[in-house]
């Protein structure tokens, strides 16, 4: 008898009364995801397993015996899609912050680390997860790039490489297929990709932005079966509505009155509702949390507790085909999380396989780091630059005027046209105008720079650097000075990535990220100052002007999945038609 069915058997033992509970979770007000109600019980854990929930008082026979009287307990909450790159923190560092808030469960897109990286990324983020209390599932990478054709990231995935993550035991599904236009318009790679993932009968993920109508229909034709990508209330309902599992996510707050309206609106809230962050710096991490601050949202926003909770626990165990998890029950892992209040959610306790491992927001016991696993670095394969590097030059003109399309606007972009006059030959900028620039950092092709035209960001008074971002995360610089510009894009390169903040020639903050160019080595709260104080400086630098126009939009700048103009390391191309568009419309040299 295996060691799996040996504990099986004890657990029935302990089941039937035959042998005592390890542990006695006595006098708890369960939270019911099947019924919805929240009623008296006493739940019975054997090994890493619950054995019973009986009523309060028959079963005294138990080693340990915790008295809940007055809490309210919940199976451990669940995060259908993240991102764990965007909190610059490595697994293990991740886990000690979202366990003691009551998240026991993730599904992890690594799409971060396999656009610099390739397999050997995905492999770095199975290997990292392993033998932690928070049980890491990983999502096999669909759009490396994301949009292949307009940008060039560090590595390129098709069906083989899909095929060859889908075989890996750990690998749950595909991750979120970011590019739609290849799905709708039949590219090859796409069929490869999704053919892989309907044969593995593994998950599926979406990304189906501003999808509706037909071509919503036909992106789930392709296999898709979920989508966080939620842009309305009547967005979420067409899609609901269409069968997509719905993943409610924490990245876009201003969404969620709308939403949780709507959804109440409906006779009853399907079982396709689940809960997600998708993407959380380490500062709102630690400070407010993952799921955690989604759900009370939700609830502030008029969402009742018991509803919000079972999409966070039995809803995403039903679409993470996970039947191990998401509910109080006989035979489920005893992942669960005690509340003192539905009104606010706030961790109480946290237990992991039937062991209490986190009390009131902090762990017990901190987790070991894995030293056999070496993080992946020296990502940043770029010489340093000058601030001649940081002007906008329009070919074969040394002084005239030309009359340039740009990109106006933040994350929404739409094309512009302006006239700019050139002196000695370097384009002098607007008012009301910053520059971009983006320059490839894998080292897979010549990495020349390319510089666009920013309009709807203001004057930025400095340069902000980044070399985390979406997707194929290259080194993006904005700012009007090329000088700052030019220190703020030597210090990544030095550094082996991050962020970084100049100012007339100062540093004003700096974020180390030398783990693939997006990881840090700090411990959390350290580094969640650093970047507190990174975003708080940002203000210097730039007007911020809530939704779209947010510090986190830098980081997604360059999303060229998404329609309308953006800049990729191939240059400036247009995420609606799929091509790489000329800036120039007409010049006019001048002797």
């Amino acid at each position: 008898m295996s060691i799996t069915e040996q504990n099986r058997r004890h657990v029935i033992q302990s089941a039937k009364g035959e042998k005592p509970f390890d542990l006695l979770l006595a006098n708890a007000n369960i939270v019911d995801m099947v019924t919805g109600e929240v009623r008296l019980a006493d739940i019975g854990i054997t090994g890493n397993l619950i054995a019973s929930v009986h009523p309060t008082g028959t079963r005294t026979d138990a080693n340990e015996i915790h008295d809940l009287s007055g809490y309210f307990i919940s199976p451990g909450l669940i995060d259908t899609h993240v991102h764990l790159e965007s909190s610059h923190l490595p697994p293990v560092r991740y886990a000690e912050i979202v366990l003691a808030q009551g998240t026991t469960a993730v599904f992890w897109d690594p799409h971060e680390l396999a656009n610099v990286l390739g397999l050997e990324g995905v492999r770095y983020a199975i290997d990292s997860s392993r033998n932690l209390p928070l049980d890491i599932m990983v999502a096999a990478p669909s759009s490396v790039p994301s949009t292949p054709g307009l940008e060039m990231s560090g590595a390129d995935f098709a069906g083989d490489e899909m095929s060859t993550m889908l075989s890996w035991p750990e690998v749950r599904g595909v991750a979120e297929v970011m590019d739609m236009f290849g799905v709708l318009h039949g590219s090859d790679r796409m069929e490869e990709i999704l053919n892989a993932g309907i044969t593995s009968g593994k998950l599926i993920e979406g990304h189906a932005r501003g999808l509706n109508g037909a071509d919503l229909q036909a992106y789930l034709a392709a296999g898709v079966t979920s989508d966080h990508e939620l842009t309305s209330a009547e967005d979420a309902l067409e899609k609901l509505r269409a069968g997509l599992t719905l993943q409610i996510r924490g990245s876009h707050p201003y969404l969620l009155p709308d939403i949780v309206a709507a959804l109440k609106s409906l006779p009853h809230l399907s079982s396709q509702i689940t809960v997600c962050t998708d993407d959380v710096p380490p500062d709102m991490l630690i400070e407010k949390g993952g799921i955690i601050a989604l759900l009370n949202l939700l609830i502030e926003h008029g969402m009742p507790a018991t509803d919000v909770l079972r999409f966070a626990t039995f809803n995403a165990a039903i679409r993470l085909q996970r039947h191990d998890l998401g509910l109080i029950a006989a035979g489920r892992k005893a992942n669960l999380v005690i509340f003192d209040s539905l009104e606010t959610l706030k961790a109480k306790a946290v237990y992991v396989s039937g062991r209490k491992i986190a009390e009131n927001n902090q762990l017990i016991n901190a987790l070991n780091v894995p030293n056999d696993i070496l993080p992946p670095r020296d990502t940043m394969r770029l010489s340093p630059i000058t601030p001649n590097d940081c002007t906008l030059k329009i070919a074969g003109i040394n002084n005239g005027s030309a009359r340039l399309r740009h990109i106006r606007g933040a994350r929404f972009t739409q094309w512009g046209e302006v006239d700019v006059q050139i002196k000695n030959s370097v384009v002098q900028l607007p008012n009301n105008f910053s520059l971009i620039r983006v320059q490839h950092r894998h080292g897979r092709h010549d990495a020349l720079p390319q510089i666009a035209l920013l309009e709807g960001w203001g004057e930025l008074r400095g340069a902000i650097a980044t070399s985390y971002s979406h997707d194929s995360h290259n080194l993006v610089v904005l700012g009007r000075d090329p000088d700052d510009m030019a220190i703020a894009a030597n210090l990544l390169i030095e550094s082996g990535g991050g962020m970084a903040l100049v100012q007339n020639g100062q540093i004003l903050a700096h974020v180390a990220m030398p783990i693939a160019g997006m990881l840090s080595d700090l411990p959390a709260p350290e580094l969640a100052a650093q970047f507190r104080q990174l975003r708080e400086l940002s203000s210097e630098i730039a007007d911020w002007e809530p939704p779209y126009r947010v510090f986190k939009a830098i980081e997604g700048t360059c999303l060229a999945c998404n329609a309308g103009p953006h800049l990729t390391d191939l240059g400036l191309t247009d995420g609606t038609t799929r091509q790489i568009v000329d800036a120039v419309i007409h010049t006019v040299k001048h002797a």
